[in-house]
């Protein structure tokens, strides 16, 4: 069994809310740029960065307006690490039809050196679809065909060919092409809906804040849809963890923060490898980009050593 991958949800980015520090509002590119080098530093598998077009103002209060573009920020760090790998978590593929999709993003890996990896999701916020003119109702099938189109799109053939009921394209060349004969697609979403797809269509599941004792049976799901389907080859399972604190905060982090010693924190994450998880995504609680990057540091230096 291989050991415990683990990625980061950058902070600034995005700022709902739910999960957002009060230190991130006042942040920007120098704080993001300073993080995934630190995660780059620290042996993180990834960084990951949100997608949201324009939030209606009935769900600014909560989300806040603030969300960065995925291709143009995982671009400018891809520009500033070396190795760590470029998730976007998520991007709403269907607001955008596949081959301008693929333009963004076969670009970015062809510029990262192939880094990308493409987490895709339907999207929630209605407001979007019909501002950009796409059915919000039909948007888990516009998904399903967007994946097939992305599949030939971001493959190795310089003219890329698709048919079907929204999208129709052949005899049109992109280049430059990926970096990789194809890049991974991890779907998004925790509904049965997403679990489905994520198991027909994904490279790898991305679950929505899933606790712990729900994952078994998605992830049981996922793996009979798979066996019944006759699929094979890689597969990553990801698993959202709790807040994180490496150490005895002297702050109130919450009840829900995982904090204390690195081999109390490590033994608690291993078990999501008992549950079936290739790779977990952290996010850490912080009064400060230094205070963060502190962290990062203690995680990668003395609790991912123990994740084996």
């Amino acid at each position: 069994m291989s050991a415990l991958a683990y990625g980061i949800q950058l902070p600034v980015q995005s700022q709902s809310t739910l999960y957002a520090e009060p230190w991130e509002t006042g942040a920007g590119p120098d704080d993001l740029v300073a993080v995934a080098r630190a995660a780059d530093a620290a042996g993180f598998a990834y960084v990951a960065c949100c997608d949201h077009v324009a939030i209606p103002r009935r769900l600014a209060p909560a989300m806040s307006t603030v969300w960065y573009d995925p291709v143009a920020t995982l671009a400018h760090l891809a520009a500033v690490t070396e190795r760590i790998r470029l998730l976007s978590h998520v991007a709403v593929v269907g607001l955008r039809h596949p081959l301008l999709t693929a333009k963004q993003y076969a670009t970015l890996d062809h510029l990262s050196g192939g880094r990308l990896i493409l987490g895709v999701g339907a999207g929630h916020v209605r407001e979007e679809f019909e501002a950009l003119g796409v059915d919000f109702e039909r948007r888990g099938a516009v998904l399903d065909e967007t994946m097939d189109a992305l599949r030939a799109a971001l493959g190795p053939d310089e003219y890329p060919e698709h048919h079907g009921k929204t999208y129709d394209f052949a005899g049109l060349g992109q280049r430059p092409r990926p970096a990789r004969p194809q890049v991974p697609l991890w779907v998004g979403g925790s509904s049965p809906a997403a679990v489905r797809r994520a198991a027909l269509k994904g490279d790898g599941w991305l679950p929505q804040g899933d606790p712990r004792e729900r994952l078994p049976r998605k992830i049981a799901r996922i793996r009979r849809l798979r066996a019944d389907a006759g699929l094979g080859g890689p597969y990553t399972v990801g698993a959202l963890t709790e807040p994180l604190y490496v150490g005895r905060p002297g702050w109130d982090v919450g009840r829900r923060t995982l904090a204390g010693p690195p081999e109390e924190i490590a033994g608690s994450l291993r078990a999501y490898r008992a549950l079936g998880a290739d790779q977990i995504q952290v996010r850490f609680r912080s009064r400060s980009r230094a205070e963060l990057i502190e962290q990062i540091h203690a995680f990668g230096a003395e609790v991912a050593p123990r994740l084996d």
